[in-house]
């Protein structure tokens, strides 16, 4: 089952002149969104997403469910400018530059997951840092969108969510905490002198999940929890249940920031955009 949800679209919306607007598409075994931007304008004209709602997710229903949202959404099959899509999985790590050797590139995954013979394996430098994030997109889906677009861009949605983090929300003489939130798993990323200290990924079914990763990082990176400065980006608002157990343990909290230029001509939510931080902030 697939619902969809039309979270932006401008009243200007024009189908024709599309040779200064990108196409950006963000994709998950549980959900698929996309934006549209006027990148003459930087103006994000159109915002879209789809929950996907499968008991069993697999690459195989993923496939089945994109195709079936090209069928019903004539704006995907538009000739953009460029297209950039984001893998969102967790068949990722990050490597310091002199440690990385491209012919055994599948070693820096095979150690923390699960993989296969068909898997694909590649990586995203990581601006401005001596290190590259080696990841393995869906690659079916990928197949199937060289047959829709020919050439386009793709990255692991952990390269863009790090590279913006240390470039526009790192302090430069102080650790930061960030947590990352999503449907099933979150993410948290420590940084120091606006260089990357750790990134993981955990999954969590209850609030106290959530909350024990955390205290966990916390404490084996010795951080001060009266004193750590906590970000939050992603799927959690105020006064939720994971919002509530956090601001039980440490008081210094924050949602991150809005610094994407993009919503300068249209007022787009802080929620959207934390929310969907790496889709909004993926080419800004």
């Amino acid at each position: 089952m697939i619902t969809k949800s039309d979270l932006l679209k401008s009243k200007h919306l024009v189908l024709q002149d599309i040779e200064n607007k990108q196409l950006s598409i963000q994709l998950s075994l549980d959900g698929f969104s996309f934006c549209i931007t006027n990148t003459g304008l930087n103006k994000i004209i159109l915002f879209r997403k789809y929950d996907f709602l499968d008991r069993n997710p697999s690459t195989t229903t993923l496939l089945s469910n994109i195709k079936a949202i090209f069928n019903e959404e004539t704006l995907l099959h538009l000739n953009y400018s460029k297209v950039l899509v984001i893998h969102v999985n967790n068949l990722s790590a990050f490597i310091p530059k002199p440690l990385f050797d491209e012919k055994n590139i599948q070693n820096y995954i095979k150690f923390n997951n699960k993989i296969f013979d068909s898997d694909y394996f590649t990586y995203d430098d990581i601006k401005n840092q001596d290190m590259v994030s080696v990841f393995a997109p869906y690659i079916n889906v990928n197949n199937f969108l060289i047959d829709q677009y020919g050439g386009f861009e793709y990255k692991h949605f952990s390269s863009v969510l790090v590279e913006n983090l240390l470039q526009k929300h790192t302090v430069s003489n102080a650790n930061a905490l960030f947590i990352h939130v999503q449907k099933k798993h979150f993410e948290v990323i420590v940084t120091n002198h606006k260089k990357l200290i750790l990134y993981n990924t955990f999954s969590y079914k209850t609030k106290e999940d959530f909350m024990y990763y955390i205290l966990f990082v916390i404490e084996q990176l010795q951080l001060d929890v009266e004193t750590i400065r906590l970000q939050l980006i992603g799927l959690i608002k105020e006064g939720d249940e994971l919002y509530n157990i956090a601001y039980k343990y440490i008081r210094n909290i924050s949602f991150l920031k809005n610094r994407t230029s993009k919503n300068t001509i249209l007022e787009i939510d802080d929620d959207i955009i934390r929310s969907y931080f790496t889709l909004f902030n993926a080419s800004s």
